[in-house]
């Protein structure tokens, strides 16, 4: 029979209060017959006691951790792992953890040790008094413009929604540091065989898995620091550029994210360069952004470069005279002069004062400075529609107008006037707005480190990246 779940009858009710009326007269004469027994000295003795571990009970429980917040849980892989997980490839040595050992080695003409130091983020920047906070100077580093590769690994190793089993993978990340690996190899006398053996190596090594020969590696992907260019050399011969990676045929399903992408290269998506600043923490984030908002800019515009005299019609050039003879619009930081490495204090002094940068091309079609500029809260003028078209379009508004400035090249090369003609008939209030817009998606353009555990809801470059990789393989094995 069921259970008879009806409530108790009345008589059932005033039984069970009598009987606890009776439990308590009980523990009452008990109580009176135990303190009848002690004496008053033994109940002070007693009282302190217990009055002690109260406070100690309430003095440990002061300093125990903080509950979970809401921000560490939104870091929960239950919570945050909708779109699947990520299984990083143990690659042999060679193919990664050898080149940062050897990191004499990866530059004919310097040390890359420093580059790929600290997970990537290279040196801890000095020199910055004046130009950043002190409460934020530790959280800027001399980040080299091609360390990404290193940058995804080591946050890749220690992503939440990664998996140890390869069988929950939505993804298979191939963390092969093909930009270090044929760095060397670009310049000087080497055969395109030297260029490619690395690659060869790694496709040799991840076609063997189990995991590849399931889906012909349509669910893998790479991350490669340096330019699209690099890896795409069409020819055998060994005076042609670069290594075959992406033209190697077990490369045809591999996405590859990288820092410039081919417009014609469905499979490549283009991801910020990494910059200077690697907040720690979303109150990071929050002062930097207040700090761009409020800063009082002395100059329109500025451009920082340097001329290229072995290239004809260098249209860096163009823009170096133009701003050199326009010094009251124009701010300049010649790199011929000044040293411009990687987040210099120079740099960002003169775009955090300036309300637009000029951006020609770099040695692709995007330049680290994009990044520098945006990062300043400047406005970027791009001259080449291929520099934003196309690029970045996990990370930038769609609405390149939204934040930036178009002038064509060409138009530029005829009369350079029209640079300081077509910025200022943009309104302070113009100017405002495209500013905000880059303060709003500026957390998108930034790397943070490995430990950091409270951005709040706030998702780095890194964090978008993987979440559109594996939005894409959940998509693509949907449909399939």
């Amino acid at each position: 029979m069921p259970p008879n779940n009806s409530p108790p009858s009345a008589a059932a009710a005033v039984d069970h209060h009598h009987h606890d009326g009776g439990k308590k007269l009980e523990f009452k004469t008990t109580l009176q017959s135990f303190k009848s027994k002690i004496s008053p000295r033994h109940c002070a003795w007693l009282t302190t006691t217990v009055l002690l571990q109260l406070l100690i009970l309430f003095i440990l429980n002061r300093a125990s951790p903080p509950p979970i917040s809401a921000h560490q849980r939104r870091r929960d892989p239950d919570e945050t792992c909708i779109h699947g997980r990520i299984y990083v490839y143990d690659l042999p040595p060679m193919l990664n953890k050898d080149l940062l050992d050897n990191c004499r080695e990866l530059d004919p003409w310097k040390s890359r040790c420093d580059a790929v130091s600290n997970a990537g983020f290279g040196p801890q920047a000095t020199g910055l008094d004046g130009v950043v906070p002190k409460t934020l100077s530790p959280a800027w580093y001399w980040t080299d413009m091609y360390s990404a590769e290193v940058i995804y690994h080591d946050r890749a190793l220690n992503f939440n929604c990664r998996t140890g089993d390869p069988n929950q993978a939505t993804a298979f990340y191939i963390p092969f540091y093909a930009g270090l690996a044929v760095g060397k190899f670009l310049w000087y006398n080497y055969t395109s065989a030297d260029r490619d053996f690395h690659s060869v190596a790694m496709l040799d090594w991840v076609s063997s898995q189990s995991t590849w020969r399931k889906s012909n590696g349509s669910d893998h992907f790479i991350m490669v620091g340096r330019l699209t260019w690099d890896f795409r050399r069409l020819t055998d011969d060994d005076g042609d550029w670069g290594t075959r990676l992406y033209n190697m045929p077990l490369m045809r399903n591999v996405l590859r994210l990288s820092v410039e992408r081919s417009p014609w290269d469905e499979l490549e998506i283009s991801v910020p360069y990494p910059t200077a600043f690697h907040p720690r923490s979303e109150s990071d984030i929050r002062q930097w952004q207040n700090l761009i908002r409020s800063r009082k800019r002395s100059s329109p515009f500025t451009f920082v470069g340097a001329t290229r005299e072995k290239i004809q019609n260098d249209f860096r050039g163009v823009l170096m005279r133009y701003c050199k003879n326009e010094r009251a619009s124009c701010r300049v930081v010649d790199c011929s002069v000044s040293k411009c490495y990687d987040g210099a204090p120079e740099i960002m002094e003169a775009f955090l004062d300036s309300d637009f940068c000029l951006q020609p091309k770099g040695d692709g079609s995007t330049r680290r400075s994009f990044f520098d500029c945006m990062l300043a809260g400047s406005i970027p003028v791009y001259f080449w529609r291929g520099s934003f078209e196309g690029q970045y379009q996990w990370h930038l508004p769609r609405d390149a107008s939204t934040y930036s400035v178009f002038i064509d090249n060409n138009i530029v090369r005829n009369d350079t006037k029209i640079i300081k003609n077509v910025l200022k008939r943009y309104s302070k209030e113009e100017v405002r707005k495209m500013r905000e817009k880059i303060i709003d998606f500026l957390p998108k353009l930034l790397y943070t480190k490995s430990n950091t555990t409270y951005l709040g809801s706030v998702d780095d470059a890194f964090d978008i990246a993987m979440e559109g990789v594996l939005k894409r393989f959940k998509y693509l094995k949907k449909i399939n």
